[in-house]
């Protein structure tokens, strides 16, 4: 049985969380500078059996495209064609990066670690992941 792989693209980091096995929980899994995430995938799936990577989608609350958009767009390209046999799908991120800030001020950790936008960067990630599994499996 395989994970479900969530991806919270940017420009300079991009956020990865993923599912236990059975599709239970998701958790964040880590940071990556998007320049070495694709071989960061490749590493992570020649370990652990993947069944389907989400590509967060960049939107404006109004629903049309954020600026960045097209730069997720061709990741998720990218990423079908190096792994064409596991589903590659999209899911609305609108607010997530908000919402992983609130956890993360909620959750009492220290200033300086809130400022970590790497940490943002991997809940957004699993935000998305819970998101895409409550439409999903839910």
């Amino acid at each position: 049985m395989g994970r479900i792989l969530a991806i919270d693209f940017g420009t300079k980091r991009t956020g990865i969380a993923v599912t236990d096995p059975l599709k239970i929980i998701a958790s964040g899994l880590t940071t990556v500078p998007t320049a070495e995430a694709m071989e960061f995938l490749e590493k992570y799936c020649s370990a652990e059996e993947v069944e389907c990577f989400v590509v967060g989608l960049p939107l404006y609350p109004d629903g049309n495209p954020a600026q960045i958009a097209d730069q997720a767009d061709r990741f998720a390209e990218q990423l079908q064609k190096k792994f064409p046999a596991q589903p590659v799908v999209r899911q609305d991120e609108r607010y997530t990066s908000n919402e992983a800030k609130r956890i993360i001020l909620q959750s009492g950790v220290k200033k300086q670690k809130r400022r970590d936008k790497a940490l943002v960067d991997k809940i957004a990630a699993a935000l998305i992941l819970e998101q895409y599994m409550e439409a999903n499996y839910w």
